[in-house]
This record gives structure tokens, sequence and C-alpha cells, in this order.
């Protein structure tokens, strides 16, 4: 396969990349320390199955729901051709 300037297996080390980038974001956003018995936005009881599952955690789903769709992705372009530079 023609890749230009880049090295062989460059596709690869971008896909890569890029699964790393999610992983270490998805993992940056799970609670860490002591977790409450109430959510700590509304203050209604976190369910214990949440807490078991989840140590650490300090909202409620209902909660958790709306912090999750405030995420801020990155925007690193990966791809090389000028066509997604301009994006």
């Amino acid at each position: 396969m023609a890749t230009g300037w880049a090295h062989e297996g460059a596709v690869l080390d971008q896909i890569h990349d890029t699964i790393s980038d999610g992983v270490h974001s998805a993992r940056a956003r799970l609670p860490q320390g002591e977790g409450t018995l109430e959510c700590v936005e509304c203050g209604e009881e976190i369910p214990a199955a949440r807490r078991k599952a989840l140590p650490g955690v300090t909202t409620c789903i209902a909660c958790q729901s709306g912090r999750d769709l405030r995420v801020a992705h990155s925007t690193i372009n990966r791809r090389g051709s000028k066509d997604s530079q301009l994006k």
C-alpha cells in the first residue's frame, strides 16, 4: 500500500494512538477517592449497587448522565490530508 511520506505501519500507529487517548480519557473520568452516600449534586441517595460497582462514586446515575453529556472530546487531527486540516 502506498503511504506517501508516512512510514510503513503509520496508519496502525494512528489507530493505536487514538484508542490509547480514548482509554486514558475514560480512566481519567472514573471516580477516585472517598465516595459518598448521597449525590453531591442533587442530594439523592446513591444505590448500594452503584457504590459497590464504582468505589469512590459521588453522583447518582441521573446526575452522572448529565455530566457525561458535557464531556469535551479531544480534537487532535491524526489525519495528514489537507482536507482534514481545513475542517
